[in-house]
């Protein structure tokens, strides 16, 4: 068995953390702030993750706290109806339904999993050392921790990823602002188990059940890079974007709270040909961060720390030979879909016009089994299909 620091305590680090653990492995999570408050409203977690959640003990207690999510629509700008269907035939053949959850509801199920006294809040990680026997961790303060293995879990704005990867890794703007937050729900607002996303002007808004008599909801805006936030806030700033939209739309904009608001210009990173360097791996957004207009970051994120497990469990103890399996399994995998995530968000948001326009059409003629078919084949590619 190894000793482990896994340096962020979001939703991949700590499920890193809860396989580890049940294999045997001796886990320290550090964590730089020093209360956790997840980014973002709520996740979508899908069968690839909710698979995960099972082996590991915690998916009934996910499936308790999150929405019960039946059907699927969208609509147009001006209110038409494109298409709706049940989300029934694909719950069957991926062999679980979805997980639309609050983040802050899965941050602290894994968080009691884990063991709250294996976490340590307010520790920032400044540097670290790596040879073949080991790695050193330097936290800000001067304490210096050892491990067998280093896991970097620490987010989009890693500042780990260039030191155990050996250059530098730049993240690019996907041309669109998210804004994104939960409200109560309400008959007028959708159906309370429907997830229903308007589209039109290369601009979206989506409605989701998130558990908790909650709506997940978001709004996507193609926006330059230099654009800021709209100094009267983000009520006034939406309902200038979103002007004329459906009365749903409108009354969403009335309704959510701007102070529990947040506010996310989208980037990505390119696909890297490696997430592992010496005693040390980068996973999740820190490894690929992608767009979420596949819905699968959180994801790939609790993949990697459950191929991590088998890995470690398949070398018999040598960490460099675990650490090469891992790289195999999951680089290829999660760098296939970052570019499809990119490609998506470039089509739902204008960045190619014409295939944007091609897809409203394609919306009015679907019935449902060509959106099926593509999120089975991305859940059914996982580790756990």
């Amino acid at each position: 068995m190894h000793d482990i620091i896994i340096v962020g305590a979001g939703m991949g680090g700590l499920t890193a953390a809860l396989a580890l653990m049940q294999r045997g492995h001796r886990v320290q999570v550090i964590e730089r702030v020093r209360e956790l408050r997840p980014a973002g409203a709520a996740i979508s977690v899908w069968s690839n993750g909710v698979h995960i959640l099972d082996r590991l003990g915690v998916g009934d207690e996910i499936r308790r706290a999150a929405g019960h999510m039946t059907h699927m629509a969208y609509r147009g700008a001006d209110d038409m109806a494109l298409t709706e269907f049940s989300l029934a035939p694909l719950y069957e053949a991926v062999g679980t339904a979805a997980c639309p959850i609050a983040r802050t509801e899965l941050q602290r199920i894994l968080l009691d999993a884990v063991g709250r006294d294996n976490v340590r809040l307010g520790c920032a990680c400044v540097d670290l050392n790596t040879d073949d026997d080991g790695v050193e961790v330097v936290l800000e303060g001067g304490e210096r921790l050892t491990a067998d293995l280093l896991v970097a879990a620490d987010g989009t704005h890693s500042a780990l990823r260039e030191r155990i990867l050996g250059h530098p890794i730049e993240r690019r703007y996907r041309g669109y602002v998210n804004w994104n937050v939960s409200v109560p729900l309400a008959d007028d607002l959708v159906p309370a188990t429907h997830w229903v996303q308007y589209v039109g002007q290369h601009q979206r808004v989506s409605m989701m059940p998130m558990g908790g008599d909650a709506f997940y909801c978001f709004f996507d805006v193609p926006l330059p890079p230099e654009a800021t936030p709209d100094p009267a806030g983000y009520r006034h700033e939406l309902a200038r974007h979103f002007a004329g939209w459906p009365a749903p739309v409108q009354r969403l904009i009335e309704r959510f709270d701007e102070s529990a608001m947040a506010r996310v210009a989208i980037h990505d990173i390119d696909p890297l040909p490696t997430l592992v360097g010496q005693r040390a791996l980068v996973m999740g957004d820190a490894g690929h961060g992608m767009a979420p207009d596949l819905g699968q970051g959180g994801c790939q994120a609790m993949e990697d720390g459950w191929v991590l497990a088998q890995a470690l469990d398949e070398a018999n103890g040598d960490i460099a030979r675990a650490l090469a399996a891992w790289d195999r399994a999951r680089a290829e995998r999660v760098g296939d879909i970052v570019l499809r995530a990119r490609s998506r968000a470039a089509m739902i948001h204008g960045g190619e016009p014409e295939r944007t326009r091609q897809w409203y059409e394609e919306l009015a003629r679907e019935d449902g089994r060509h959106i099926i078919a593509g999120m089975q084949k991305t859940m059914q590619s996982g580790p756990l299909p």
